[in-house]
């Protein structure tokens, strides 16, 4: 993973935002790459370090996450028909402005706000979210101005495939059996013809020169 550490041209008030109220003392600076990562796994891993959980000493009433900066938020994937389908809402607090935006606009507008809100909507409503939120740090690009902490790149995990349930094995072994079925008949149809072809020649070739050219025409 590449992580541009020079200067940072973004917003530096907002980046440093609220660090003056988190005890930085022990903590570890995680770093994830967001480019080409589904949202929602990413998101999920995020949640996991924000809140600790991934310590042997982790307790649900201490707060006990690392930092974490998250780069390349722009170039977060989705899978399906999200960018379209997945709509946010919120309201002005005016009768009828209830609005609404795609999840493929707001990540032309504000590509941070979509991996925060999917981090912060898997984290338990307690007093200690607005703490986890301020130990979470997204940037657009791969800039940021944490060039002089102990950074630690995380190494996403592996996907875990389900296992196959047997309905759906037994399918796809019937599926195989006919296919491989299909290709022997081919090739032993194949066979056939090229076996029977000389014999074809050798019969014609007898059959024209007992009868001559009466049997050609």
């Amino acid at each position: 993973m590449v992580m541009n550490c020079g200067a940072f041209n973004g917003n530096m008030k907002k980046a440093l935002a609220g660090l003056r109220r988190i005890n930085l003392e022990g903590l570890r600076w995680r770093v994830f790459d967001a480019k080409g990562q589904i949202l929602g796994r990413l998101a999920s891993q995020i949640a996991t370090v924000v809140q600790g959980k991934d310590k042997p000493t982790y307790t649900p009433y201490r707060e006990d996450g690392d930092m974490c900066i998250v780069l390349n938020a722009k170039d977060v994937c989705v899978t399906g028909r999200k960018l379209t389908d997945k709509i946010y809402y919120w309201h002005t607090g005016y009768i009828g402005n209830l609005k609404e935006r795609s999840l493929k606009d707001q990540l032309a507008k504000d590509p941070t706000e979509v991996i925060r809100k999917a981090v912060l909507r898997m984290l338990p409503r307690n007093k200690l979210r607005d703490d986890r939120d301020r130990k979470l740090r997204i940037f657009v690009g791969d800039e940021h101005p944490f060039g002089d902490r102990p950074l630690e790149p995380y190494v996403m995990p592996p996907r875990q495939v389900r296992e196959m349930r047997p309905r759906a094995r037994r399918a796809m072994i019937r599926a195989q059996n006919k296919a491989e079925e299909k290709q022997d008949e081919k090739s032993k149809s194949t066979r056939v013809k090229k076996s029977v072809r000389p014999e074809v020649l050798l019969m014609s070739e007898k059959m024209k020169q007992t009868f001559g050219s009466s049997f050609s025409s």
